[in-house]
């Protein structure tokens, strides 16, 4: 996030949303952010997330998302132009991050001068690697801990989608050949795939490997 910021200065940011039920942008579900936390606090102890014709207009968006258009068709509540006004969270610009027709996924940014056009279109071209980097370690732990795969599976798992053969996959992990085929096999049942490509779609589908 430093080295965006010193390719687009910018005062906050937020990255929410997992390719998860229940954890997707909108859910309230927060991965990082530098947002003062008593704003945080006030917003979301105050409901306005479901008060917020942002959030409402972001979680079906298509393209960029920038407040003070959203506001032109929608007035926000009274008690959120306070609070922005107040902890400076302002023209706050989200770039939605989509699988299919689900936005999943979400980073904003907010500063007090408006984004010019080549901001945006720069930051929208880093959004996705930039959200999936950031969400990566969270949905290992996840899967690890939900789905039970091992450490191993998802390494085999990641190389093998890279298109590596099982000879490939064990010079580059340390795992001997036997080892790499019992892990993408147990991967493979763990994940209800019915082979090695099926898995790894179904790996990649979940945000598992990348």
């Amino acid at each position: 996030m430093e080295r965006l910021r010193k390719a687009v200065p910018f005062d906050f940011f937020a990255v929410a949303g997992l390719d998860l039920d229940g954890y997707r942008f909108g859910s309230g579900f927060s991965i990082d952010t530098d947002v003062p936390p008593a704003f945080l606090d006030a917003y979301y102890g105050d409901d306005l997330l479901k008060a917020d014709p942002f959030v409402q207009a972001s979680v079906t968006a298509t393209d960029v998302i920038i407040d003070e258009k959203v506001y032109e068709q929608a007035a926000p509540p009274q008690r959120l132009i306070y609070l922005a006004r107040t902890f400076g969270v302002l023209n706050r610009t989200l770039f939605p991050i989509r699988r299919g027709d689900v936005v999943f996924g979400a980073i904003t940014f907010s500063r007090a001068t408006p984004f010019d056009q080549d901001e945006i279109s720069f930051l929208k071209e880093q959004a996705e690697v930039t959200h999936r980097v950031i969400t990566r370690p969270i949905m290992e732990k996840f899967s690890a801990q939900t789905l039970k795969l091992s450490e191993g599976e998802i390494v085999c798992l990641r190389y093998a989608s890279l298109g590596k053969t099982t000879d490939d996959i064990a010079k580059s992990s340390g795992y001997t050949p036997d080892t790499v085929n019992s892990y993408i096999k147990t991967a493979i049942r763990k994940l209800g795939a019915d082979n090695r490509v099926h898995a790894i779609a179904e790996a990649i589908r979940r945000g598992l490997i990348h």
